[in-house]
């Protein structure tokens, strides 16, 4: 019998979402340490060990964080998630990356967002999704657009990468605009 170790939670057009699995751990690790990712995720200072990697990936695997996995052969993509959420006023924050550079700039950011998106309006009973990026990071930011995020704010050179000081971009989207969108043919 052959072991699963992804779960289809919510599945889009080339990709699906799954639950984080531990057996990812070492690719995650790999990942975490490679800076051209790190810098953009703005945890380049940090030193993720294989251990650290399997104990946040016990901590957090039941709290929405999602392996990003290619459908036609379940490769793993990456990573993305909801976090802060507040029940209360509805709002939460994602996050996502992918991790090889061949799967950037491909749509697969944008779909991945989608269904993270859709979960959390349609199930997670939210209004308003913010992220944050770095002002460098011009092709991520085109990414959360095509998704339906806009930016609401900046904190000015508040992250300094390799001598330098940039900006952290705040965007959001909020449930009416990702449902209006959802009845718009894309392209």
């Amino acid at each position: 019998m052959m072991h699963m170790k992804y779960y289809k939670k919510l599945t889009g057009k080339r990709l699906y979402l799954s639950p984080i699995s531990a057996e990812d751990a070492e690719q995650y690790t790999r990942w975490m340490n490679d800076l051209s990712i790190t810098e953009r995720l703005g945890s380049s200072a940090l030193t993720i060990t294989l251990a650290g990697e399997r104990e946040w990936i016990d901590k957090n695997s039941g709290n929405y964080q999602f392996a990003i996995v290619r459908l036609e052969d379940d490769r793993l993509l990456g990573n993305c998630g909801i976090e802060a959420i507040d029940h209360i006023h509805q709002t939460a924050d994602v996050g996502i990356f992918l991790g090889e550079e061949e799967f950037r700039n491909k749509g697969f950011g944008t779909e991945a967002l989608n269904l993270l998106a859709e979960y959390g309006f349609q199930y997670l009973n939210l209004h308003s999704l913010m992220l944050r990026v770095f002002s460098f990071n011009e092709r991520a930011m085109a990414c959360y657009r095509k998704a339906g995020f806009r930016e609401i704010g900046r904190r000015r050179e508040c992250y300094f990468l390799r001598g330098q000081f940039c900006d952290a971009v705040y965007m959001d989207l909020l449930r009416e605009e990702w449902l209006a969108a959802q009845n718009t043919p894309q392209e």
